[in-house]
């Protein structure tokens, strides 16, 4: 099984064509770039359809692709400085693609019903398909400065997809938060670059997997710090910052300001997944780093806090942003704990259900629209049972948000439930994993509470602004408003992703290929990349001439009988408290808000200084810019500017100025005097004199040279009277 450019470049390029063709056509020709955008996704879905299930029939987890082709060669002599560019595809890589181009394809469905009576409606699907383009790349890179530059392209397009309604001082503001704010991490990350780079000679995946297994880190120090834990530290700030973890998840939130088809498409399955795709991919190098347990304390962290701020927001698409901040969460912590292929599970089925979420959540919106200021509503509060005016809506938010919640039979439950389970057994093994662990379960259960909250607020009940409900208009089925969201919604189950119903195994549904998922993917085993090589990417097919073992699925995951059976007791444990947690965070949401037995108004007085944290998001925001930027950074900037303007320009460069005018005054005077009027001007002067008396002296004349020897003469005898 190999591939050429013929077969993989489309899944890139045909996103990119439509978009440098739309740009220049979109005025003109709204429809035809829209269909364009639309009709180059689903190509590059069906491309990447045939890799997926390629690989998925492969069933070897170390079978990979890596072609490459000099991009450029600076090297001299001893000094080698090449960079090579091409693509690595193996069963992670094909799994990405498949679920970012069928995500995409469906939110591009989507956005034709929800983007149409907008101004920029064209404008929109140019952003888009530059935005998809440049995530399939990141996924097919091959090395890590490839990866930089398409994560770069996709927080230019972010910026310009959170600013696209830029009347909005809001947007505007919500842009320029993102975009900065992201530039931290990724400024580590070009750090974490360098310092691989300069032990490794390369940034190629492979190229770092056979050096990690050589040992080229081994007694490598910057500062006295490993240089592995520098550099995988450098690569997971970059995850930090794009998949919005804990301290630098403020931008999620305010990414909201762009419209929702382009929050499902930054909140599922591009943007914030590349961070988690990152560290998964560069997991061996934060293995040997050490970095393992702050990797999991930053998930728990996250998974915890920004369940915890969802409790309290109004706005339908502030609540769907804190989870995804929550859900991103336990990805990481799946990293943090060795969960390898639960975190990569966890990106996969959240992309699914969060993608039907926001779309979801936009099919509501885009139906309320006040009857006074003709604007569109996103306060639950105002709205309520809407389930009987948007019933395929409903249907569909109702199995995303079973799987969000963690209820059993759906894939939130199987992927994050193994998440909990391998943290359960990191605890058991070393005491100090409990406090990720612990908060990942509070999570689950807050989870299943504000997701339900949501809910109940929006479908159920009474309806609380009864104009603003007369005024919705009974939802019918449509192609392009709910067909993508059912779509999706089926794929919330979670026997699509494990042989049994429940993910423990216990109703098995598939014995054929029982646990595709786990047996499919697995973390590098990197002793197995010293001694394999690329290829060239040029146009024909090279077969391989590796040797793959077929995997096969191993339910003691390698362990021995009595270690796994330890492992899974504990996974059935974790299975049960996940369950009994998801339960109770939905029936205390159904008492406060179905039945309206119990009063929230109770716990909000009761916890009224955390709940006034909760609606300040922990003053995270005002830490930053009240504190950081405005008492530090930009006093600092004010420290930096005078001693720019007032000492350096002033002294430094203004002062030098009045030092090179006094000089050039006296050199101007010495030039102008001594120079021109006693050197040059005296010379011709005295020549002129002397001229003067030998013309005097030497006139030729009898006469004068007779009087001059007679007064020789006179003068000689008067001296010798003397």
């Amino acid at each position: 099984m190999d591939y050429t450019i013929s077969t993989v470049a489309p899944i890139v390029l045909l996103p990119f064509f439509a978009f440098a063709i739309n740009a220049f056509i979109v005025k003109k020709f709204t429809k035809v770039a829209v269909f364009l955008s639309c009709a180059a996704i689903l190509g590059s879905f069906f491309f990447a359809s045939r890799i997926f299930f390629d690989f998925l029939n492969v069933f070897a987890t170390d079978y990979y692709i890596h072609k490459t082709f000099t991009w450029f060669d600076l090297s001299y002599g001893e000094f080698p400085f090449k960079l090579d560019m091409g693509i690595y595809i193996d069963n992670m890589t094909a799994t990405m693609l498949f679920m970012v181009t069928g995500v995409a394809s469906l939110i591009h469905i989507f956005s034709t019903y929800y983007m149409k009576e907008d101004a920029r409606y064209g404008r929109f699907f140019v952003y888009v398909s530059l935005f998809t383009s440049a995530m399939l790349a990141l996924v097919l890179s091959e090395n890590l400065i490839s990866v930089f530059i398409f994560w770069e392209l996709m927080g230019f397009c972010s910026y310009s997809l959170i600013g696209f309604y830029y009347e909005k001082e809001g947007a505007g503001n919500a842009s320029m938060k993102a975009f900065m704010t992201t530039r931290v991490g990724d400024v580590f990350f070009l750090f974490g670059i360098l310092a691989i780079w300069s032990v490794v000679g390369s940034v190629s995946f492979v190229d770092i997997y056979a050096a990690l297994a050589n040992g080229a880190f081994d007694g490598q120090y910057a500062l006295g710090i490993s240089l592995a834990t520098v550099a995988g530290l450098g690569i997971f700030m970059g995850t930090i910052g794009k998949s919005a973890q804990f301290p630098l998840q403020v931008w999620l939130p305010d990414a909201m300001f762009g419209p929702t088809p382009c929050s499902a498409l930054i909140h599922a399955a591009t943007m914030v997944a590349a961070g988690v795709y990152l560290s998964l991919r560069c997991y061996p190098l934060m293995e040997a780093g050490g970095l393992t347990y702050f990797i999991a304390c930053i998930g728990g962290i996250t998974a915890f806090g920004a369940a915890t701020i969802a409790l309290v927001q109004t706005d339908i698409k502030a609540v769907l942003a804190y989870s995804t901040i929550s859900q991103l969460g336990y990805m990481v912590l799946g990293v943090g704990v060795g969960s390898y292929n639960a975190a990569f599970m966890h990106l996969i089925t959240h992309a699914v259900f969060k993608a039907c979420l926001f779309l979801s959540a936009g099919s509501v919106i885009h139906s309320l629209h006040d009857h006074h200021t003709h604007a569109h509503v996103q306060e639950m509060p105002r709205m309520g049972g809407l389930r009987k005016k948007m019933p395929f809506t409903f249907l569909a938010m109702l199995f995303c948000t079973l799987a969000i919640a963690g209820i059993p039979f759906f894939s939130g439950f199987v992927s994050k439930d193994r998440i909990l389970g391998d943290a359960l057994v990191a605890a058991t093994h070393d005491a100090k994993y409990w406090i990720p662990s612990v908060l990942g379960f509070a999570g689950a259960f807050l989870t299943a509470f504000y997701m339900f909250r949501m809910m109940f607020l929006t479908f159920f009940g009474e309806p609380r602004d009864k104009d603003l409900y007369e005024h919705t208009h009974k939802e019918k089925l449509s192609w392009n408003r709910n067909v993508p969201l059912l779509i999706l919604s089926v794929f919330t189950l979670g026997v699509f992703f494990s042989g049994s119903l429940t993910g423990q195994g216990l109703i098995k549904v598939a014995d054929k290929k029982y646990e595709w998922f786990q047996t499919l993917i697995e973390k590098p085993h990197i002793e197995n990349f010293t001694n394999r090589s690329k290829q060239a990417f040029g146009f024909t097919t090279e077969k391989s001439t590796e040797t793959f073992e077929a995997s096969h699925y191993d339910a003691n995951h390698g362990l021995s009988e009595e270690e796994a059976h330890h492992v899974h007791h504990i996974h059935h444990i974790g299975a049960l408290v996940s369950i009994v947690i998801a339960f109770s965070g939905v029936f205390i949401a159904a008492m406060m808000y179905f039945w309206r037995s119990w009063n929230p108004g109770f716990w909000v007085s009761t916890f009224s200084r955390w709940y006034r944290a909760l609606q300040n998001k922990y003053y995270m925001d005002d830490l930053y810019i009240k504190g950081i930027i405005q008492k530090g950074l930009i006093p600092f900037n004010n420290l930096l500017a005078f001693i720019d303007m007032g000492l350096y320009d002033r002294y430094a460069i203004d002062g030098w100025e009045k030092v090179n005018r006094a000089l050039f005054t006296v050199a101007k005077w010495v030039d102008n005097l001594i120079v021109d009027t006693a050197m040059v001007d005296g010379t011709g002067a005295s020549v002129r004199f002397f001229n003067v008396i030998l013309r005097t002296l030497q006139s030729g004349k009898i006469q004068f040279y007779f009087i001059m020897i007679f007064l020789v003469l006179a003068g000689y005898i008067w001296t010798l009277n003397i």
